[in-house]
């Protein structure tokens, strides 16, 4: 090993003061060398410092010459330090050396320069200038193709139909919502747990579509008089049965807690009421639409579908400004474009399947045939003069406007300011799981319940509006006789003609 120097060799060490001793730097002690390594030759001496207070230590060998960050005030020069000796360049001073230097500090935009970078405002990036997003956007057109294809498949096929549409969706969704909170190594201590989920699901299924759709299911059997009885009591009963299949499964439920899972089934349990809560007391309002009508339904749907393609198209070649810190996408030139989109369409989407039977007239049974009955004055067009004002060569002197273009009107409002707060619930809900998407069932989109989440905010608002504004509120014949056929026996009802004919004999004879 080498020996340690003594204070001889550092000239720039420090000076000893009398009377008292001053100990040496410490020098760095190399490890031991083996064998074979003090065999070898020694290591060239280092070159010797020059004593200076400003001389600093040597370079390490095979290294550039030291460079130091720019200080604040003198953003434009940059010191350079070879062996100690500095030098002040301007970093515009030529092209060479900043490409001869790899470590070269970037300089800074003055807040007062231009941004030269037309892809950027406001610090939002053009996404039309991503070349990445149109191959996503390729294929979330490719998939919105052949969603809407179907979908109108199915409003062809009817009422029905429809609602079979609707209930897939449903349990779709519950299935993706299920999976969010389900850990593996828990249900393997628990077989049957999942099972008592989807018991909770169809009990609240059979309760609410046997409110919502009892005249419907009573009409239908009407020609049958033991399915009458049978579906006349199941319909008296349904709210003890459903009572009795929910006591049911909370009885399961309690019998399959163990010990190390309380909290896990007891989050799960929780978790279950949530999603029927979010399921059904949101989308079974859609049912209710189509039976009052196709146009009720569809006219809503297809308003969130153009407001959601809208918003999209307008973002995505026009967004610049963001709109909501839940969903970064989202902008306020996306926001602002597919809300005059949607009130327009809503408007002109109401003429358009106002003039259809198919979709316009309600359906009072469950059977698939072809409707036909009295628009009502709701789909009646009225003709407004468009007065003098109008060109002589205007080809229109009149335009007709049926009323419900007008409720038209508010529903469009709707669907263009209010229900992208569902989507934005479910932006901050999938932040809060640390998610992207509830599934990837549809390519490009997601889960069905990323679709979902404003069709639900809409199909509630569309249900009370109509019952508010729309749905007569007096009783009609036909409301008294959905009545008599949904609540009474057949020997009341008979009872009930007897009595209808005495009365009407008195009055004839009155009359004569």
């Amino acid at each position: 090993p080498s020996e340690i120097p003594s204070n001889d060799q550092f000239p720039c060490g420090r000076q000893q003061t009398p009377g008292k001793e001053t100990k040496a730097p410490r020098a760095h002690t190399p490890p031991q060398p083996s064998r074979l390594a003090s065999q070898a030759p020694p290591a060239p001496p280092l070159p010797e410092a020059r004593c200076s207070p400003r001389a600093p230590l040597p370079p390490p060998a095979g290294s550039g010459p030291l460079r130091s960050r720019p200080l604040p005030l003198l953003r434009h020069l940059e010191y350079t330090f070879d062996f100690g000796v500095p030098v002040m360049q301007r970093d515009t001073s030529s092209s060479d050396a900043s490409a001869s230097h790899a470590g070269r500090v970037r300089r800074r935009r003055h807040p007062t320069e231009a941004n030269t970078d037309g892809s950027r405002a406001n610090g939002q990036p053009l996404l039309v200038n991503d070349q990445n997003k149109y191959k996503s956007m390729l294929i979330r057109t490719y998939s919105t193709v052949w969603m809407i294809g179907g979908f109108v498949l199915i409003v062809y096929m009817g009422h029905l139909y429809i609602w079979a549409m609707v209930v897939v969706i449903q349990i779709y969704m519950a299935r993706e919502l299920f999976n969010l909170l389900r850990k593996s190594s828990e249900e393997k201590q628990l077989p049957g747990f999942r099972l008592l989920n989807w018991h909770f699901f169809f009990t609240a299924m059979l309760y609410t579509y046997g409110r919502f759709l009892s005249r419907q299911l009573v009409n239908t059997v009407t020609s049958d008089h033991l399915l009458y009885k049978v579906v006349s009591g199941l319909i008296k009963y349904q709210m003890f049965i459903c009572y009795f299949l929910y006591i049911a499964g909370f009885v399961w439920f309690i019998l399959t807690l163990k010990k190390k899972t309380y909290k896990y089934q007891f989050k799960q349990y929780a978790w279950t009421h949530m999603i029927l809560l979010t399921v059904f007391a949101q989308s079974s309002f859609t049912v209710a639409n189509i039976f009052e009508g196709i146009f009720w339904f569809l006219l809503p749907a297809s308003l969130i579908v153009i407001n959601d393609i809208a918003a999209y198209l307008f973002g995505f070649f026009l967004g610049r400004t963001p709109l909501i810190k839940l969903s970064p996408k989202k902008t306020w030139e996306g926001f602002i474009g597919a809300s005059v989109t949607t009130i327009i369409s809503a408007f002109l989407l109401a003429n358009v399947m106002g003039h259809s039977h198919w979709l316009t007239c309600a359906r009072k049974d469950l059977s698939t045939g072809w409707l036909y009955c009295d628009p009502g004055p709701m789909f009646k067009p009225e003709h407004f003069s468009l007065g003098e004002w109008v060109p002589q060569w205007f080809p229109w002197k009149e335009v007709a406007i049926m009323p419900v273009q007008w409720h038209a009107l508010a529903l469009g409002l709707f669907a263009s300011i209010i229900a992208p707060f569902g989507g934005f619930f479910a932006s901050g809900f999938k932040r809060a799981f640390k998610i992207k998407d509830f599934g990837d069932s549809i390519p490009g989109h997601g889960g069905i319940t990323d679709r979902m989440d404003c069709q639900m905010v809409m199909a509630v608002f569309a249900y009370i509006y109509h019952q508010s504004f729309i749905a007569p509120q007096n009783f009609s014949v036909q409301i008294i006789l959905d009545q008599i056929i949904r609540n009474l026996t057949y020997e009341e009802q008979k009872y009930l003609y007897e009595q209808l004919g005495e009365i009407f004999h008195e009055r004839q004879l009155m009359q004569s």
